[in-house]
């Protein structure tokens, strides 16, 4: 069997102080990243943010910067590893995907990152407050009346037993009562947003028409669709499902699965963190995963890469 690489861009969760350091490591990275913060327009100093899990939580700082960072790591190492045979973006990592697999430039990447992060928290003002919990033990489809009972709706489906809903704050110590004696366990997820979910619904046309100002071309390597796990070759699409998956849940334990049936046998994770290489992993064992936040040097993320390629 032919070896073939797949990149996988997280999502948030995985923010951390150090999250830029590996890339920075890189001069040509290095300085990818500082054109990226730089149309970031944060507003406030990096390393004020970085110290400050508040801010660095925040879906207006969140969004950006993890894309940033995710395009830099792969400024880092893209000239020596093999091309990839897909790209897969787990919530606002599927944004990163895009510049990883050609079809924007970084910089446009963080920009659309930042036109997301605010139409999504425009949609706050309708719902003030709203939450993220990830929910285990138990399927969608029995957690099904609880989750309507409480306004809660599908976000991110992970697994059999193991998702992601999200809804109106107001009813969450509700939720946390229920879910339990459902036979579920509920962990309340550093996301102030419902993503994926209708609450949503107000970001979708808007972000539709940032992604066609900023000339998405069709990407060079497919991208899986969060919506659908389709591979996605023409930008039309790519702004079709893009927008949608803003209010739509994700089928991330599909996506896992179309890694796998594409005949993936290798996938690196751009990070931060390294959720989604440990996920895959355990869903499809025979796929060698690691996350370049394993990793010491960007250098030993090559090494390992090539050793698979040989």
């Amino acid at each position: 069997m032919s070896t073939r690489l797949a990149i996988l861009c997280p999502g948030q969760g995985g923010q951390h102080p150090a999250m830029f350091d590996l890339a920075r490591t890189d001069p040509q990275a290095s300085a990818l990243l500082d054109n990226c913060l730089s149309v970031a327009r944060l507003g406030i100093p990096l390393q004020e943010i970085l110290a400050d899990n508040d801010l660095l939580f925040s879906n207006r700082m969140a969004q950006p910067l993890i894309v940033a960072a995710a395009m830099a790591t792969w400024e880092a190492i893209r000239h020596d590893v093999p091309a990839p045979a897909l790209v897969a973006g787990y919530s606002i990592g599927e944004v990163a995907a895009y510049g990883v697999a050609g079809a924007l430039a970084a910089v446009d990447t963080v920009a659309l990152a930042v036109s997301r992060a605010r139409l999504m928290d425009g949609c706050m003002k309708t719902m003030p407050e709203q939450a993220l919990v990830a929910i285990s033990g138990l399927s969608y489809r029995a957690a099904a009346p609880v989750l309507q009972q409480c306004g809660f709706h599908l976000a991110i489906a992970t697994g059999e037993d193991t998702f992601i809903a999200g809804g109106s704050a107001r009813l969450l110590v509700e939720l946390q009562r229920l879910i339990p004696g459902s036979g579920g366990h509920l962990t309340v997820l550093p996301v102030a947003v419902a993503s994926h979910t209708p609450c949503m619904a107000p970001a979708v046309a808007p972000f539709a028409e940032a992604l066609g100002r900023h000339r998405l071309a069709d990407p060079a390597i497919p991208v899986l669709s969060g919506i659908s796990a389709e591979q996605v070759f023409r930008a039309d699409k790519a702004i079709s499902h893009l927008s949608r998956q803003i209010a739509e849940p994700i089928r991330w334990a599909d996506c896992m699965d179309a890694c796998a049936e594409a005949g993936v046998t290798v996938a690196l994770e751009l990070g931060p963190g390294a959720a989604l290489s440990r996920m895959l992993h355990a869903r499809h064992p025979q796929i060698e995963c690691r996350a370049v936040a394993e990793f010491r040097s960007i250098g030993g993320v090559k090494t390992w890469l090539t050793r698979h390629f040989d």
